[in-house]
């Protein structure tokens, strides 16, 4: 794999959720990140999991203490094309394990806004969201 490109114009080099059953949590996020356009770029080292569309952004990994507590009030947002690919993020996620945190649809805070919430296996929270 080639180096990461980091541009100025990036917030962020990566984000990291933590799961102390990695199998179970790579399961989910390959099916719920697949519609996204998502991949699993394979491990890193023997202890996180890689997932990106061109780069690595994304890791699920076991924390080093060991504890993989679910983050009150922390959410992960992906982003998705379209209302469709909210959608198949959701419902591929909860047929790989994941809980409804959120049915996909409208949302009224944000103009536009297509959204749905999920629970992953290890209970963090994350969600898809589109513009319309």
């Amino acid at each position: 794999m080639a180096d990461p490109v980091i541009s100025g114009d990036d917030v962020f080099s990566h984000a990291c959720l933590g799961a102390k059953d990695l199998a179970t949590s790579t399961a989910f996020y390959d099916a719920a990140l697949a519609p996204l356009g998502i991949k699993n770029m394979g491990p890193f080292g023997d202890s996180a999991v890689l997932y990106g569309k061109t780069k690595p952004a994304f890791l699920v990994l076991k924390p080093g203490n060991g504890d993989a507590p679910s983050g009150n009030g922390v959410t992960l947002g992906f982003a998705a094309s379209s209302p469709a690919d909210v959608d198949a993020f959701h419902a591929a996620g909860l047929a790989a394990g994941g809980t409804c945190e959120g049915a996909p649809g409208a949302r009224g805070h944000l103009p536009g806004a297509y959204a749905a919430y999920l629970r992953d296996p290890a209970g963090n929270k994350v969600c898809s969201y589109t513009f319309v």
